[in-house]
């Protein structure tokens, strides 16, 4: 199979994997280059025992060479490493996919992709929205942010600003996905969000606040009544530098360990006293266990 054949199958293949409802992001999983946004190979690929590793930090992940620069070992559901130095990584693809699936993208959108990496991701979600719509990459990492920028220039409406996600206030939009790890939501994102509009990002423990942290990827929409919630996946990621603290890390894995995380199903932002239905308790964002 020549390289257009073996994109068309890993999109399929991530379709499968992954659940993929949106039928653009498997045209664009088909028609973006990997190769064009990792540089030149061999690539090093994450061992299986660096999942578990990375938990105390970037000297413990280990990585395998692949055999050669023949970009076909880029199309497999594995994540590929940008720096292995500081355990940065372009991340699983099966992953990110169903991540970005979950945001409900739709022809002429404006998204907002925090923690943008290199922006193959972000090129996915540009190609979802069409030229119509708008991608804005947010980068903290200078090296990471002029690559993105550089690799995205073909797509127009891309724009990479070098700028932290957790002091970045978004214009209105219709979609965040944000790509790095929290202990709480962002009243800036909640802000943010257009009618109808949906925000994804990982709340997530972490050893400390530099370690890869876990926790979940949670959904929240914006419905005429408030912020409507929803746990999508289990997660494992870098952190989003400025998103974490002590403190609220030690209450959210008070939360978790409760048991109740599934009955989290809005987020509240007005002025209210803690209660039992404070799944996790904020005053400007707090996990409600009640309705919108």
């Amino acid at each position: 199979m020549n390289l257009e054949d073996i994109r068309r199958y890993f999109a399929e293949e991530i379709r499968v994997v992954a659940n993929i409802q949106t039928a653009a992001l498997v045209q664009a999983l088909a028609k973006v280059r990997r190769e064009d946004f990792l540089g030149p190979g061999p690539w090093q690929i994450p061992t299986i025992d660096s999942c578990a590793a990375s938990m105390g930090g970037a000297a413990a992940t280990k990585y395998r060479s692949t055999e050669d620069a023949d970009p076909r070992h880029l199309y497999h559901n594995v994540s590929i490493a940008i720096d292995p130095a500081r355990s940065l990584n372009n991340g699983q693809p099966g992953s990110l996919a169903s991540w970005i699936d979950a945001l409900e993208l739709q022809d002429g959108d404006h998204a907002v992709h925090i923690g943008c990496g290199v922006g193959y991701y972000t090129a996915l979600i540009a190609e979802v929205v069409g030229p119509g719509g708008r991608v804005t990459g947010v980068e903290i990492d200078p090296d990471l942010a002029m690559r993105a920028r550089d690799n995205l220039a073909p797509l127009t409406q891309t724009e990479v600003l070098e700028e932290s996600g957790s002091t970045y206030i978004p214009p209105p939009v219709d979609a965040i996905f944000v790509n790095a790890g929290a202990t709480q939501v962002r009243p800036a994102w909640l802000e943010a969000l257009r009618p109808g509009g949906r925000l994804l990002f990982p709340l997530t423990i972490g050893a400390d606040p530099s370690a890869h942290g876990t926790g979940f990827m949670i959904k929240v929409k914006r419905e005429d009544a408030g912020f409507a919630v929803r746990f999508v996946s289990t997660v494992m990621i870098f952190p989003c530098i400025g998103s974490r603290d002590e403190e609220s890390n030690q209450r959210l894995l008070a939360a978790v360990q409760r048991g109740t995380w599934g009955q989290v199903k809005s987020v509240r932002v007005d002025t209210h006293e803690p209660s039992d239905t404070c799944w996790l308790h904020s005053a400007e964002a707090c996990l409600s266990m009640l309705p919108v």
